[in-house]
């Protein structure tokens, strides 16, 4: 990027990283165990800004809405979003709600769990990353935001082969996935419309991320910066943006 800083875009699977991926942006995707060490080296090399970007579950919204978190807390903390990033992503991509945003150490996995943590928290949304990465950027001072399409809704039940632990580049755990449908085969039709949402939340965020354009809309991003640069689990990885 001729010596400046990337944006840097936190994910959990390979898939939203694909979709990040762009001018301007560099991407850590992988388990949130992992994320840690591999933000902090990223941000050691320069960074923008960080934005939690991808998909989340949601107490209380539709499959393919997309959340532009005011902050995300934990049940002992707090962290703001920054307002002029936010603000921008907010007129960047229409209906999309701004909203808190739950972090969590573990997956939600029954509707009624979603339900009553929108009930006791508000949080429009739920994911494993946020939290993180926002835990980070505060202690380095780095601009801080969250881009999340809701993939799972609160109505639906997660089934035990959904839950399974990604590896840790943030693909799917395939035989681990399958020897789970084997013994509970009952859970087919539930992977199924798992499967339909996560098409649907796929084509919205491409549309957003489309939208977005370099440096996936922050403010501080210098628009003179035109190749990406491949931080984290990419380093060495041929990675490209996934196309519409």
């Amino acid at each position: 990027m001729s010596g400046l800083a990337a944006v840097i875009a936190v994910t959990s699977l390979s898939l939203e990283a694909r979709i990040a991926l762009g001018p301007g942006v560099s991407v850590i995707c992988g388990r949130a165990s992992h994320i840690v060490s591999r933000l902090q080296a990223a941000i050691e090399r320069g960074a923008l800004g960080i934005i939690s970007f991808g998909v989340c579950l949601a107490p209380d919204l539709a499959t393919g809405d997309c959340v532009i978190g005011s902050g995300v807390h934990t049940e002992y903390e707090r962290y703001p979003a920054d307002r002029r990033w936010s603000r921008r992503l907010l007129e960047s991509i229409p209906g999309s709600v701004h909203a808190e945003i739950a972090g969590v150490d573990a997956p939600i996995t029954q509707s009624s769990e979603k339900v009553r943590l929108h009930a006791r928290t508000g949080a429009k949304a739920v994911d494993m990353e946020s939290h993180i990465a926002a835990r980070i950027a505060a202690r380095h001072n780095t601009p801080f935001a969250i881009c999340r399409t809701i993939i799972d809704p609160a109505v639906r039940d997660l089934p035990p082969a959904a839950v399974i632990d990604l590896r840790d580049d943030g693909t799917p755990d395939v035989p681990a996935i399958l020897h789970s449908v084997m013994h509970e085969r009952n859970q087919i039709p539930a992977l199924v419309r798992i499967a339909i949402d996560a098409w649907t939340a796929r084509k919205a965020l491409l549309r957003d991320r489309q939208l977005l354009g370099a440096g996936l809309g922050c403010p501080y991003f210098d628009e003179r910066a035109s190749e990406p640069v491949r931080v984290g689990v990419f380093a060495t990885t041929q990675l490209r943006p996934t196309g519409p």
